[in-house]
C-alpha cells in the first residue's frame, strides 16, 4: 500500500479552497498552472477559440477612402452656395465622377452626392445638384473602422462570430489561439452498461462520461471518452497510464470512495502524487486530485512534464458539480482565461434547509419573479437525481459551518439561465400532476416557461401565503364537508382574495403490481404483514386522502407496513411498486398505466390551480389561462388514463 494511503489522505475531507490550493501548487511545481501553449489555425476554424496573443491590425479598414453611397463623387467646394433655389450643373468626369458603394474615391474628390439627390440631364454629360455638402460627406475614410497597428482583440478573448469579421478585415487569415486542453474521461464500474442497452437489475446505464465530455467541450477543452472499464485495479491503472501520455487531464469516473471495489485513489497513488481524497462539499465529497509525473521525453503528444488526474464521484450530480468546481477553473487557467465571474442574483428562500455543518453544500433551486421579488425554491438534494440539474435555474451555496438556512432568508444564487428566460417563468409550487408537464410543453410554444416544484398541496398554499409562487396545485379533500381545496384556502390564506381554477378530475386509488399478486382489494388489506406500502410525503393531498381513509376505517398508521416510507410524486410511487420496492402505493391511475401496473380506484378528486385573484391580470399568466380553454390541450389531457377535463377553466372566487 502506498505511503499516501497510510498517511491518511484517503477520504480525509478538507475545505474546497484548501484542496484547490494543494492541487494548483502541485501543478505549478511542474509549470502546468498556466496557459498550455498556442497554435495557429485558419480563421474559419477559430469560432469559440481563445486568442493566445493580442491581435494587431495588419491593415486599415477600409484601406482607402471609400464611397458610402451610389452617386457622384466630387470636391465639396463644387457645392458651395448650392441650394434648391440656386441649383448648379456639373460636368461628368470633369467636375464629378459616378461611383458605386465601396468604390475608391477618385483623386481630387472628398464627398459623394447620393444618386437620389441629383438630376441627370438629357445630354447624359451633366447633372444638376440642389444642395451643398461638407467634406467627407458619404465617404468612409481610410481607417474609419480599423487603423493599421491598432489592437483588434486582446489575448485571452473567446472569439465570437462578429470577431471573425474584424480579424479578417484587419488582414489576418490565421490566428494564434490557445491549445485546447486534452481531457481523457475513463468510466469505471462493473455494473455499467452502454446507455443504448436495456439494463438488467443491478446494471446502470453509463452516461456520466457523455455529460462530462459535454461540459469539457463547452468550456473549451477537447474530450476523449474511454470504453467502460470493470472494477479491476490493473485495468484502471493501465488505462490511466496510457491516457496520461496523450492528455493534459485524466478524469476517472466513479471508484473514488473507499469501498472494496473503489480503486481510483490507490491507482493515482501508485502512479504519482495523491494530493486530495475527499473535499468538504456536498454533493461530491469523495473527490480525488492528483498529479502523474512523466519520464523525460515520455509525453510526446502534449509535451507536458506531468498530467493532472481527477477522480470524480459516480453519482451524476456529484460528478457534474465536481467538474464545475475543479475542472472548469483549471481549463480556464490552461486556456489563458481569467477566473469565471458567474452571474449572481439575490433571492428569497422558500423553505427551511438543514445542512451538514462541516460541509459546503450546493443546493439546486428553481427561480421565479413573484410579487416584485425573486424567490428560490429548493429542488431534490439527492446526488443521483440528474433531473434536479436539468430543472435547476440556479445554485445556492450553503457555506461550511452553517447548520441550516431559514425560510424567507435572503440568499445569493448563481444563475444557470438568462434573465430573459427567468422573467418569463411561471412558478408553480404544490401538488404534483402529470398535466403540468403537458402544460409546460404547450406554454413553451408561447414563450413561457412553466417551472413546477413538488412540495405537496399544503406546501403550495403556504408558499402562496408567503408570496413565493404564482400558482399552487392542490387536491385537498376536507373530510367534514366533502369539499376540495376551498376549506384549506380559507385556513391558510384567510386574508387574501383567492381564485380556484378547475384543471382536472382524476382517479386516485391503489397502485399494485401487474395481476395484483398480493390480492389487494381494499385499504384494510394494507394491515397484512406481507404487504409493503409506499406513502406520499406529509402535506400532500394524496397523503391526506390516505389518512382520511385510515381514520374512517379506524386503522392507525403504525399498522401499515411502510407507512413512513415516502415518495414525492405519483410516478415515483408507481416506480416503487414496479421495482418491487413496495407492493402498493396510493396514486393516480395515469401513473399506474404509465408503468403498466394494475389500479384499484378509490376516489374521483378535483385538482385545481390556486392563486391570488390579483394574478388574473398578470400578463405572464395569460397564456396559461388561455390554454385552459384550448381544445387541443384538452384533448391531450383526455388521452391520460383516469382524467376528466369537464371542470377545466371553471373559476371559484374566495374572498376574505
Amino acid at each position: 500500500m502506498s505511503e499516501n494511503h497510510s498517511s491518511g489522505v484517503y477520504l480525509n475531507d478538507i475545505p474546497k479552497e484548501q484542496a484547490w490550493e494543494r492541487f494548483s501548487q502541485a501543478l505549478s511545481s511542474f509549470g502546468l498552472f498556466k496557459a498550455l501553449g498556442s497554435e495557429f489555425i485558419e480563421l474559419e476554424n477559430a469560432l469559440g477559440r481563445v486568442t493566445a496573443e493580442p491581435i494587431w491590425a495588419r491593415r486599415s479598414s477600409p484601406h482607402y477612402h471609400a464611397s458610402a453611397m451610389d452617386g457622384f463623387a466630387l470636391h465639396s467646394t463644387e457645392t458651395e452656395g448650392v441650394s434648391d433655389r440656386k441649383p448648379k450643373v456639373l460636368e461628368i468626369d470633369r467636375q464629378c465622377v459616378y461611383v458605386d458603394t465601396g468604390d475608391a474615391l477618385p483623386d481630387g474628390c472628398d464627398a459623394v452626392l447620393p444618386i437620389e439627390l441629383i438630376e441627370q440631364l438629357d445630354d447624359k454629360q451633366t447633372i444638376r445638384i440642389f444642395q451643398a455638402v461638407p467634406p467627407w460627406f458619404n465617404v468612409r475614410p481610410m481607417g474609419e473602422d480599423i487603423v493599421t497597428t491598432e489592437l483588434v482583440l486582446p489575448a485571452g478573448h473567446t472569439i465570437r462570430a462578429i470577431d471573425l469579421g474584424a480579424i479578417a478585415a484587419s488582414g489576418h487569415a490565421q490566428v494564434s489561439v490557445a491549445r485546447k486542453p486534452r481531457v481523457a474521461i475513463i468510466p469505471t464500474g462493473s455494473e455499467l452498461v452502454h446507455p443504448q442497452e436495456d439494463p438488467l437489475p443491478g446494471q446502470i446505464p453509463e452516461f456520466n462520461s457523455l455529460m462530462l465530455a459535454g461540459q469539457i467541450e463547452s468550456w473549451g477543452g477537447e474530450a476523449q471518452r474511454w470504453p467502460i472499464l470493470p472494477d479491476n485495479r490493473e485495468s484502471i491503472r493501465t488505462a490511466v497510464l496510457e491516457a496520461a501520455l496523450e492528455h493534459d487531464l485524466v478524469m476517472i469516473s466513479a471508484g473514488s470512495s473507499a469501498g472494496s471495489e473503489d480503486f481510483t485513489a490507490d491507482v493515482v497513488a501508485s502512479l504519482g502524487q495523491l494530493l486530495v481524497h475527499g473535499v468538504a462539499v456536498r454533493p461530491g465529497h469523495p473527490v480525488i486530485l492528483g498529479v502523474l509525473e512523466h519520464n523525460a521525453g515520455q509525453d510526446e503528444e502534449t509535451n507536458n512534464p506531468a498530467t493532472a488526474v481527477i477522480g470524480v464521484p459516480g453519482y451524476p450530480v456529484s460528478a457534474a458539480l465536481t467538474a464545475d468546481i475543479f475542472i472548469q477553473p483549471l481549463l480556464r487557467v490552461w486556456l489563458g482565461l481569467n477566473p469565471l465571474d458567474p452571474p449572481m442574483m439575490d433571492a428569497t428562500l422558500t423553505r427551511k434547509l438543514h445542512s451538514t455543518a462541516g460541509d459546503e453544500e450546493h443546493i439546486r433551486v428553481t427561480l421565479g419573479y413573484v410579487s416584485g421579488r425573486w424567490v428560490a425554491a429548493p429542488l431534490s438534494r439527492g446526488a443521483g437525481v440528474i433531473t434536479s440539474l436539468v430543472r435547476a435555474d440556479g445554485i445556492f451555496v450553503v457555506p461550511a459551518g452553517t447548520q441550516g438556512v431559514q425560510a424567507g432568508a435572503k440568499i445569493q444564487v448563481r444563475t444557470l439561465r438568462t434573465h430573459a428566460e427567468l422573467i418569463q417563468t411561471i412558478l408553480v409550487l404544490g401538488s404534483h400532476d402529470l398535466t403540468l408537464d403537458i402544460m409546460a410543453q404547450y406554454l413553451a410554444e408561447q414563450s413561457r416557461r412553466l417551472s413546477s416544484n413538488n412540495i405537496g398541496s399544503i406546501g403550495g398554499l403556504v408558499a402562496l401565503s408567503r408570496g413565493e409562487a404564482h400558482i399552487a396545485g392542490s387536491h385537498l379533500l376536507d373530510p367534514e364537508t366533502g369539499e376540495y381545496n376551498k376549506p384549506y384556502v380559507r385556513r391558510y390564506l384567510p386574508d387574501t382574495p383567492i381564485t380556484l381554477m378547475g384543471l382536472v378530475k382524476r382517479e386516485q386509488g391503489m397502485i399494485v403490481a401487474p395481476e395484483n399478486p398480493k390480492g389487494i382489494r381494499e385499504i384494510r388489506d394494507l394491515q397484512r404483514k406481507d404487504v409493503r406500502f409506499v406513502n406520499r410525503q406529509k402535506g400532500s393531498g394524496t397523503r391526506l386522502l390516505f389518512d382520511h381513509h385510515l381514520s374512517t376505517l379506524g386503522i392507525a398508521g403504525e399498522e401499515v407496513r411502510g407507512y413512513t416510507q415516502e415518495e414525492y410524486t405519483h410516478l415515483t410511487v408507481a416506480s416503487a411498486v414496479a421495482s418491487g420496492k413496495a407492493d402498493c402505493g396510493l396514486g393516480i391511475r395515469a401513473a399506474a398505466t404509465a408503468l403498466k401496473l394494475d389500479f384499484i380506484p378509490l376516489e374521483s378528486e378535483r385538482y385545481e390551480l390556486v392563486f391570488p385573484t390579483g394574478n388574473l391580470d398578470l400578463a405572464l399568466l395569460q397564456p396559461l389561462f388561455d390554454l385552459l380553454h384550448d381544445s387541443k390541450f384538452k384533448r391531450a389531457i383526455e388521452l391520460l388514463e383516469g382524467y376528466d377535463v369537464s371542470i377545466m377553466g371553471e373559476m371559484i372566487s374566495i374572498d376574505p
